[in-house]
């Protein structure tokens, strides 16, 4: 588990860093869709500067030893991290579908003014949606999975709206916009939209690809964790089904794998991603070899 963490925590600082210091620098990539994906990158780093390294520190002590401040102030981060990836993934779905399926409304829609109120939107949106799991005192201590993080058992109510406003609802949106993109796409390659003066490029495609697999992985990483709010949410009190601990410690982690996930899927999937990457450790290891080489 430490060792787990420990590769988790570096290829999350790694990976979303390279990721944000790409937008920044390149020109290609310095537009009002990938606002979107430096909110995503920075929810993700969130849980690499503070809540990781605590939880590696739980486990390798065997509990909690930073005190109940400590671990309610990683398990408030861990809960923004959550909620800001799942809304900056929804966000950037949405722009997708606009950018794709209402063209000719991009650019009055997000222009880079209104594009950086949807980000401080987006964040204030986050903060008061952990609100109420703040106030019912669901986030503690868990000795499984090492961890300050929230207790679905704590309280039904909160377990549900958990499942349904964290997970449900912004996923619910996210297939509408994907799917529609899809329909899109196979009618361009089908010509049915032939004499349609909206046209697709093939970096438009590949971009969409990428944030594509970015929400099926999150899918595949967090959806555990939400059925199991779901089903503690919709038992009798008290006689919700106890998951078994492995399986409950995998979920953990699954989860927790998705965080250093995003910066690798752009590095595979995206050519000018990928390119900035090289440029951006070239320019790191560089004053390394000439130390080298000058001692």
């Amino acid at each position: 588990m430490a060792t787990a963490m420990v590769f988790i925590t570096l290829a999350d600082l790694l990976g979303n860093s390279l990721v944000i210091l790409s937008v920044l620098r390149s020109r290609k990539l310095r537009n009002t869709g990938n606002v979107f994906v430096i909110s995503l990158s920075i929810a993700d780093l969130i849980v690499a500067l503070y809540p990781y390294p605590a939880y590696l520190t739980a486990i390798i002590n065997g509990t909690w030893i930073l005190g109940k401040m400590q671990c309610k102030v990683s398990g408030i981060l861990a809960g923004m991290s959550v909620i800001g990836s799942v809304y900056s993934i929804t966000a950037i779905a949405v722009n997708r579908y606009c950018y794709i399926c209402h063209s000719s409304r991009y650019d009055k829609l997000y222009s880079m003014k209104n594009t950086c109120c949807y980000f401080v939107i987006l964040w204030i949106l986050t903060i008061i949606v952990l609100l109420p799991i703040i106030f019912v005192d669901a986030l503690q201590y868990d000795p499984r999975a090492y961890a300050c993080t929230f207790i679905q058992t704590v309280n039904a109510t909160c377990a549900m709206s958990v499942a349904v406003i964290h997970f449900i609802v912004p996923v619910s949106i996210v297939i509408f916009c994907y799917s529609s993109i899809w329909i899109l796409l196979i009618r361009v390659k089908y010509r049915v939209r032939q004499n349609s003066k909206q046209k697709l490029k093939s970096s438009e495609v590949r971009s969409f690809l990428t944030m594509f697999a970015v929400f099926v992985i999150f899918i595949i990483c967090w959806g555990p964790f939400s059925i199991n709010s779901l089903i503690v949410g919709f038992s009798p009190p008290g006689r919700a089904p106890k998951i078994p601990n492995s399986l409950y410690v995998l979920n953990y982690f699954a989860a927790y794998f998705n965080s250093c996930l995003t910066g690798i899927i752009y590095g595979i999937m995206n050519k000018t991603f990928q390119q900035e990457y090289k440029k951006i450790l070239v320019l790191l290891c560089f004053p390394v070899l000439m130390c080298r080489k000058t001692s």
